[in-house]
C-alpha cells in the first residue's frame, strides 16, 4: 500500500448579475486508464436547482453535463477525491516485436482505429527546422521516446501562464518557453511527425515532499501540493498509451492522475460551456492532504517511533549483556556496475565477465579498511531455482583483537577458476601442508572425475558432434565436457586429505572400489565428495563435539572439546544354573 492522499479542488465563478448558462461540461473525473488507484470521488455543483448527468465523449473521457433552469449569480464546482499513491514502475510494459525499434509501421487496422491521434496539428517553419535539427535515431523505441521527451524539457523553459488557450508549437518554439500545456502540445506534434499516435492529457499532478533530499538532481517539492497539469501520451503496440511529461522530461508516475485524454487540447478543458455576456471573476483553491503515512523504506518510523525503538533496544541490550549473551546483525547491500549497469550479469544472469573481478576488488578494499590482517575466502554461494549451478560468495574473516590471520597479501589467489595451477602443484602444496600438521602423507587420496558419467554423455552425442562442438545445445554441458576431456579422465582432478574435526589427526578412507570418484559437477572437489560411500557408523559410536564460544577470548583458537558420549552399561549376562556360584573372598 502506498500513501493515501485526498485532493480538495474548489472553483468559483461569481458573476456581476444573474446570467443564464447553457449546458456546462465539467471534465474533472479521473479517466478510466488512470494507473493510480482512486479510492473515492465526489463532485458537488452549486447552486441548486440543477440537473447533472455523467456522459462519455467519443474518446471515453468522463464529463459531467450540468443544466441550470434559472439564472444564477455564482457557479461553484467542488471536487473531492482520495487516491492511493502506490509507487509503480512506468517502464513496466512489453512492446510487440514489430514495435520494439524505431522506425516501425502501424498495421492498417491500427492506423484506422488511431486515425484521430495521427497527423500533424500545427506545423510551421520553426517546427520543421526543429525536427530537422533533432539527431537521427534508430534503435529501441523506448529509448527514442525518453530522448525526445527529455529534449523538449531541456529546450522549452517552463513558466506559469495564466492566459487562456494553448500556444501553437510554432509559438512555443519561437518563445522558447511555455506552460505545461504548451510543452505537451509541442511533444504531441513531434510524436505524430515521427509516426506515433499521440494525445493531449490534462489531469491532476500530486507531488509530496520527499522523505530525504537526493544526493544529486532536483530536490523535489518543498511541501505537499497538487495542481492541474498537462502532458502527452504516445501509443505503442504492446505497451498501450505511455505517459510522457514534457515539463520534467520524465515518464508519468503515480502522482499523475489523468482527467481527459482527447486528440486536441480543446477537448480537455476542465470546464466548457456558454453563458450570457457578463463580467466574471475567477478564483480557485486546491490542496492535498495525507490520509495515511505508513512506514516505508525512506521513512520507516512514525514521529517518535525511532526514539522509542532505540530505548527498547537499549533495555534489551543491557539484559543480554547481563546474561553474557551477544547479538550480531548482518546486511546485504546490492551493488551494480556504474559503467555497464544494463548488462545481463547485473540484472538476471547468474554470472558474467566482470562481476567477480569487480567484487574481488571491492572486497579487497573493504578488507583493507575494516578487516586488516583478515583472510579472504571465496566459496559456493546461493543456488537459485532454475539455475543449473550455484553462485559464488566472498567473505573476509579477521580477529577483533588485531592479531593478523593472514600476513602476506601477495599469497592470496585472484579468484579465477584454477588460475593456471595443475594437480601436480596441488599435490606439492598438500605434501607441504601435511609436513606442517604432522600428518602421515600416506593418507592423501587422489580424486578423479567419474569416467562412466562423461563417457555415457559422449556416447549419447550425435555421430557428427564432438565435445566442444557448438552444436551441443547446452553451453554449460559443452564447457564441462571440454574441461574434463582436455584434463583426461585418468588424471586426478585434485587431492583430498581427511582430517578429524577438532584436531589434526588423519586416517584412511575406505572407499568402494578403492578409488575416490567425485560427484559430477563444476563445484570445488570439496563439495563433490562421495561421503555417502564411506563406512556406516552408528551415531552413538561417534564422538560428541562441543565447539567453544567464539566470543570468549580464552576460547579463541582453543581446540574443540571432545567428549565421549555416555552410554548405558550393558546388563550383566544371566547366571548359568549349571555353573557353581563363586564364593566371596574372606575378609
Amino acid at each position: 500500500m502506498g500513501t493515501w492522499v485526498s485532493i480538495s479542488h474548489k472553483t468559483v465563478y461569481p458573476y456581476d448579475r444573474p446570467v443564464r448558462l447553457g449546458p456546462q461540461l465539467i471534465r474533472l473525473k479521473p479517466a478510466a486508464h488512470s494507473r493510480t488507484a482512486i479510492l473515492s470521488y465526489a463532485l458537488n455543483v452549486a447552486p441548486s436547482p440543477h440537473f447533472l448527468n455523467w456522459v462519455q465523449d467519443p474518446y471515453g473521457n468522463f464529463q459531467a453535463r450540468v443544466l441550470f433552469p434559472e439564472p444564477i449569480r455564482e457557479f461553484k464546482i467542488e471536487v473531492d477525491l482520495a487516491a492511493d499513491l502506490a509507487v509503480y514502475n512506468p517502464f513496466d510494459f512489453f512492446l510487440e516485436p514489430s514495435a520494439e525499434r524505431v522506425p516501425f509501421t502501424l498495421s492498417a487496422d491500427l492506423k484506422r482505429d488511431l486515425a484521430p491521434y495521427l497527423g500533424e496539428t500545427s506545423p510551421g517553419p520553426r517546427f520543421e527546422a526543429y525536427t530537422q535539427d533533432l539527431p537521427r535515431f534508430e534503435g529501441r523505441t523506448i529509448d527514442f521516446l525518453v530522448a525526445l521527451n527529455q529534449r523538449v524539457a531541456r529546450d522549452i523553459h517552463y513558466n506559469v501562464r495564466m492566459e487562456p488557450n494553448v500556444q501553437s508549437s510554432e509559438e512555443t518554439l519561437r518563445l522558447g518557453s511555455g506552460s505545461c500545456r504548451d510543452s505537451a502540445v509541442l511533444l504531441v506534434d513531434l510524436l505524430r511527425r515521427f509516426g506515433f499516435a499521440a494525445r493531449f492529457v490534462s489531469g491532476y499532478l500530486i507531488q509530496l515532499k520527499p522523505d530525504q533530499r537526493p544526493l544529486t538532481g532536483p530536490a523535489g517539492a518543498e511541501v505537499d501540493f497538487t495542481d492541474l497539469h498537462a502532458w502527452a501520451e504516445a501509443y505503442v503496440p504492446g505497451g498501450g498509451w505511455i505517459g510522457l511529461d514534457a515539463t520534467s522530461g520524465l515518464l508519468t508516475g503515480e502522482g499523475h492522475i489523468p482527467l481527459a485524454a482527447p486528440p486536441r487540447p480543446a477537448g480537455a478543458a476542465p470546464l466548457e460551456g456558454v453563458l450570457d455576456p457578463c463580467e466574471v471573476t475567477f478564483h480557485y483553491d486546491m490542496s492535498v492532504r495525507r490520509l495515511t503515512d505508513g512506514p516505508r523504506a525512506s521513512k520507516p518510523f512514525p514521529q517518535g517511533g525511532r526514539e522509542a525503538l532505540t530505548r527498547v533496544g537499549q533495555v534489551i541490550d543491557a539484559r543480554l549483556a547481563a546474561t553474557g549473551h551477544h547479538l550480531t546483525i548482518g546486511g546485504e547491500p546490492t551493488f551494480v556496475s556504474d559503467t555497464d549497469r544494463n548488462a545481463g550479469e547485473w540484472n538476471a544472469d547468474a554470472q558474467g565477465p566482470t562481476k567477480k573481478p569487480l567484487a574481488l576488488a571491492l572486497m579487497t578494499r573493504l578488507a583493507a579498511k575494516w578487516g586488516a590482517g583478515g583472510v579472504l575466502h571465496s566459496a559456493q554461494g546461493k543456488w537459485y531455482p532454475g539455475e543449473s549451478l550455484p553462485r559464488w560468495a566472498l567473505s573476509c574473516y579477521w580477529r577483533k583483537d588485531g592479531v593478523p590471520v593472514w600476513n602476506d597479501p601477495g599469497l592470496r589467489g585472484d579468484g579465477r577458476q584454477n588460475a593456471g595451477y595443475t594437480h601436480a602443484q596441488a599435490l606439492t602444496f598438500l605434501k607441504a601442508l601435511v609436513g606442517v600438521l604432522g600428518v602421515d602423507p600416506k593418507y592423501i587420496i587422489e580424486a578423479f572425475e567419474d569416467p562412466m558419467h562423461f563417457l555415457a554423455q559422449e556416447r549419447n552425442l550425435a555421430v557428427n558432434v564432438v565435445p566442444g562442438d557448438p552444436k551441443l545445445a547446452n553451453p554449460e554441458d559443452r564447457y564441462r565436457m571440454v574441461q574434463v576431456f582436455q584434463h583426461g579422465l585418468h588424471s586426478p582432478t585434485g587431492f583430498v586429505l581427511p582430517l578429524q574435526k577438532g584436531s589434526w589427526k588423519s586416517g584412511p578412507w575406505p572407499l568402494r572400489g578403492g578409488k575416490l570418484v567425485l560427484i559430477p559437477g563444476d563445484s570445488p572437489i570439496g563439495l563433490r565428495l562421495p561421503l555417502e560411500s564411506l563406512p556406516w557408523a552408528d551415531e552413538a559410536d561417534k564422538d560428541a563435539l562441543y565447539e567453544g564460544d567464539p566470543f570468549e577470548g580464552a576460547a579463541w583458537g582453543q581446540p574443540t572439546v571432545r567428549v565421549k558420549p555416555w552410554r548405558r552399561p550393558a546388563a550383566p549376562p544371566p547366571a548359568d544354573p549349571k555353573r557353581p556360584t563363586p564364593c566371596p573372598s574372606p575378609r
